[in-house]
C-alpha cells in the first residue's frame, strides 16, 4: 500500500513538472523582457523557441501544459466578452459584420488568389488561404490590453474584426472537417451556423433572466472564493459547452463573458478573471514557441524567413487597402493594418488537420506552420513600427490650426486618465485640446489618433498659444504635483474664470488644492477616473452620455456600495 502511495504521488509530480518548470522559466521570461523594455509576449515566445531548439518540446506537450494553454486563450476571449454587452455588439455592428467581413475577404481572398497562382491545390487555396486571412485574438488582445488601446477607434475596431474573425475560423474549421469525412460542405456550414445561433441566443436568456439573480445568491454569501469559482465556471462551462456542440471554446467563452457584460457584477468577475488570465496565457504563447521546428528552421531558414516576411507584409497589405475601403484614413488604416498583420493560432491548427495538411508537400506545411509562428513572435515589433509611422503621418504641417482650437477642455497629460477624459468627451461630442510635454507618451498618444500637442503647460508663455484664455476647464491628468502648486497663484491671476480639475495620486493633498481653488481628485481611490470625469462635465453644465458597454450610474453607484 505504501508503495502505490509513492508510485501515485510520483505520478502526480511528473503529471504537473511541465506545467511548474514552464512557470518558472516563464517568470525569468518576463522579467527578461520588461528589463529589455519588450512586450513579455516576445519572452515567452522566445523561450519557447528557444527550448524546442534545445530539444525540450517533446518535454513539454503533454496534456496539462495544452490544457493550461488552452484555458489561457478561452480566459482572453472571456475576457473581451466582458467589454461587449448586447447593446456594445449592436453599436458595434457595423465593425463586427461589415468592417470585419471586408477585411476576411481582402486578406483572406488575396491569400488565396496567391495560392491558386502558384499551383496549390484548389481545396486549400480556399481554405488555407482564407486561413491565413487570420489574424491572432491572444496576441492582439493581450497587446491591445497592454497599451490601453480597448477603447480607442483602433482598439474597438481591431476588437470587432476578430470576433468576426472567430466566427469565421468556425466555419472553416467545419469546411476542414467536411472535406476530411467527405461529407457535403452546405449542410455542415449550416448546421455550424444554427449552432452558433443556438449558443448566442442561450447566452442573452442567460443574461437576461439568470445573471442577476445567481450574482445576488452570490453576493448573499459573502465569500470571496465562491466569486472566484463562479467566475472561472462560467468561462470554462461556456467554452466547454460549445467545445461539445461542435463549435470552438473560444466562441463560447466570449458569450460566456458577454452574458455577464451588462451585470452590475461585471467589475468582480473582471477582476477575479484577470489574475488566471495573465497566468494560464503564458502557457499558450510559449506553446507557440514551442511549436516552431528548429530543424526546418535550420535546413530552411532562408526561405522560412522569406515566407514569414511575405505572410507579414502581405497581411498589413491586405489589411490596410481594407481600412481604406471601409473609409478608414491612412494613418488609422496603417496601424490597425500592421497590428493585424500575424498569423493565427487558428490557421495553425487548420493547417495541422490531417486533411489539409495531406494537401500540400509536408515541407510546405512545415515552412507555413514556422512562419505563422515566427510572425506571432514578431508582432509586437511590427505593430510598433506601424503605429509609430501612423503617428508620423498624422502630424499635419506647422502652420496649420490646432486640432481642438476651438475646443472648451485642455487636457494636460494622456495617461490612462487624461485617456478616459478625452475618450468621454469624444463620445459626448465635445471637444478637446489635450498637451503632452512626455515625448514617449505624445508619440504613443499621436499614433492612437488623439488630438493632442508637444508642448509644456508649465511655462506660462505657451498659455497664450495654447489658447488658454477661451477655454472653460483645463483638466491636470498628470505632471509634476509641485508645478501645480507653484503656478496656482499665476492661474488664478490670468486665468480667473477656468474651472481647474487636477487628478491627485493620493489624498493627502485634497485638502490643500481646495484652498488653492482647484477641484483636486485622488485617481487612487474607488471610482477616481470616473470622478474626474463627473468633475469636468459638472465644470461645463453639460449631461453625460455614457457608452453603451458602460454599466449605468445607478449601477456603478451600487458595484461600489
Amino acid at each position: 500500500m505504501a508503495g502505490d502511495s509513492v508510485h501515485d504521488a510520483h505520478s502526480v509530480v511528473a503529471t504537473i513538472q511541465p506545467a511548474i518548470t514552464l512557470l518558472g522559466l516563464g517568470i525569468g521570461a518576463a522579467l527578461a523582457s520588461r528589463a529589455c523594455r519588450l512586450n513579455p509576449i516576445v519572452g515567452y515566445l522566445g523561450l519557447g523557441l528557444a527550448l524546442s531548439a534545445l530539444g525540450f518540446a517533446n518535454s513539454f506537450s503533454g496534456p496539462v501544459v495544452a490544457a493550461m494553454a488552452e484555458a489561457g486563450v478561452m480566459f482572453l476571449l472571456f475576457n473581451l466578452g466582458l467589454h461587449f454587452s448586447l447593446g456594445r455588439i449592436r453599436a458595434e455592428a457595423a465593425n463586427i459584420f461589415g468592417f470585419g467581413a471586408l477585411q476576411m475577404l481582402v486578406a483572406g481572398g488575396g491569400f488565396s488568389a496567391l495560392f491558386f497562382l502558384i499551383g496549390l491545390p484548389g481545396e486549400f487555396a480556399v481554405i488555407g488561404g482564407f486561413a491565413m486571412g487570420l489574424s491572432s485574438t491572444a496576441v492582439v488582445i493581450g497587446l491591445v490590453r497592454e497599451r490601453d488601446q480597448e477603447d480607442c477607434p483602433v482598439g474597438r475596431a481591431a476588437q470587432s474584426i476578430l470576433i468576426f474573425q472567430d466566427i469565421a475560423a468556425i466555419l472553416l474549421l467545419v469546411a476542414a472537417g467536411s472535406l476530411g469525412s467527405g461529407g457535403a460542405l452546405a449542410p455542415a456550414l449550416g448546421i455550424a451556423g444554427v449552432k452558433a445561433l443556438a449558443a448566442f441566443i442561450i447566452a442573452v436568456l442567460f443574461a437576461r433572466y439568470l445573471t442577476g439573480p445567481l450574482f445576488r445568491l452570490i453576493a448573499r454569501a459573502g465569500s470571496s472564493e465562491v466569486y472566484t469559482a463562479t467566475a472561472l465556471f462560467i468561462a470554462l462551462a461556456a467554452g466547454w459547452a460549445t467545445g461539445m456542440a461542435g463549435l470552438s471554446l473560444t466562441l463560447g467563452a466570449f458569450l460566456g463573458g458577454m452574458a455577464v457584460a451588462d451585470s452590475r457584477y461585471k467589475i468582480m468577475v473582471q477582476t477575479e478573471i484577470d489574475a488566471f488570465r495573465g497566468l494560464f496565457l503564458s502557457f499558450f504563447f510559449i506553446s507557440v514557441g514551442l511549436s516552431i521546428d528548429p530543424v526546418i528552421l535550420a535546413g530552411n531558414w532562408a526561405l522560412v524567413f522569406a515566407v514569414a516576411i511575405g505572410l507579414i507584409a502581405l497581411k498589413c497589405l491586405f489589411n490596410v487597402a481594407a481600412g481604406l475601403v471601409n473609409r478608414w484614413s491612412i494613418p488609422g488604416s496603417i496601424q490597425l493594418g500592421f497590428l493585424l498583420g500575424q498569423g493565427s493560432e487558428f490557421a495553425l491548427v487548420i493547417l495541422a488537420l490531417p486533411a489539409i495538411a495531406g494537401l500540400i508537400e509536408p515541407r510546405l506545411a512545415s515552412i507555413l506552420v514556422t512562419a505563422i509562428a515566427i510572425s506571432l513572435a514578431v508582432t509586437p515589433l511590427i505593430s510598433n513600427f506601424g503605429r509609430k509611422l501612423a503617428g508620423k503621418l498624422r502630424r499635419g504641417p506647422s502652420d496649420r490650426k490646432l486640432a481642438g482650437d476651438d475646443a472648451p477642455v485642455v487636457i494636460i497629460g494622456l495617461g490612462p486618465t487624461g485617456r478616459a477624459v478625452a475618450d468621454a468627451l469624444s463620445y459626448n461630442e465635445i471637444g478637446y485640446l489635450a498637451v503632452e510635454p512626455d515625448p514617449v507618451r505624445f508619440e504613443i498618444a499621436l499614433a492612437d489618433g488623439y488630438h493632442v500637442h508637444h508642448a509644456n503647460p508649465a511655462d506660462p508663455r505657451s498659455w497664450d498659444a495654447l489658447g488658454m484664455g477661451k477655454r472653460e476647464v483645463v483638466v491636470v491628468a498628470a505632471g509634476n504635483i509641485s508645478v501645480s502648486r507653484e503656478l496656482s497663484p499665476l492661474v488664478q491671476e490670468r486665468l480667473p474664470n477656468i474651472a481647474r480639475v487636477i487628478a491627485l495620486p493620493g489624498a493627502e493633498a485634497l485638502e490643500e488644492f481646495i484652498d488653492l481653488g482647484m477641484v483636486p481628485v485622488d485617481v487612487k481611490a474607488p471610482r477616481g477616473t470616473e470622478r474626474v470625469i463627473e468633475m469636468v462635465f459638472q465644470a461645463l453644465d453639460r449631461d453625460r452620455k455614457l457608452p453603451v458597454s458602460s454599466l449605468s450610474e445607478e449601477d456603478r453607484a451600487l458595484e461600489y456600495a
